[in-house]
Formats: structure tokens, sequence, C-alpha cells
């Protein structure tokens, strides 16, 4: 639905069309009210029409508070991905060296 609207205002109609068969119209609006309570999204009212629109200032908000989670866990990963290869190395060592003592 982010996505979709990234390209320009769209109705509850609009985004619901691509999810309605694994999604009822009322989980669409809920998901959508979950969205407008996160402010990532703002919903107008024009007679009959429902305009949603992003919320470009709270995405910035959101993903800067998420850039700093994934330095940190890309940070985690190469510290465990240097463990592993150490103690993979040590397990092929003793592997090696038991092979020779038989």
């Amino acid at each position: 639905m982010l996505a979709r609207l990234s390209k320009g205002q769209a109705n509850v109609s609009e985004l619901a069309k691509p999810f309605l068969k694994e999604m009822s119209l009322p989980g669409v609006t809920k998901h959508l009210k979950v969205l407008e309570k996160a402010r990532l999204i703002t919903k107008g009212r024009e007679a009959q029409w429902r305009p949603c629109r992003l919320n470009g200032e709270a995405l910035k908000d959101a993903a800067d508070w998420m850039e700093q989670y994934r330095t940190f866990w890309e940070e985690s990963f190469d510290r465990l991905d240097a463990y592993l290869k150490t103690v993979t190395s040590k397990e092929n060592a003793k592997g090696k060296s038991h092979a020779r003592t038989k």
C-alpha cells in the first residue's frame, strides 16, 4: 500500500484491489487505520472519496529510526560471521589432526 501511495494519492478501493484475494475490505481498512495512526499516511475527505496520501515527514522519521537498527544488526551479523569462521577453522583443524592419528 505504501509503495502504491508513493506513486500518488489513491482511495481505499484502489489500495485494496491487489489484496482482496488474501484480505477482506474491512481488513484493508484496519491496515490503513494502523498506517494512519502511525502517521505514515493521511486520509482526506472529498465528498464520497477518501483519498490517502503518504506522509513523507513521518516516513523519513521511521527510516531514520530503522537505520540505527540496520547498522546495529549488520555489525552484529559481521561479528557473528567472523566468529563462525574461527569456530569452523578450529573444527577443521581438529578433524585433520584426528584423521592423522588414526
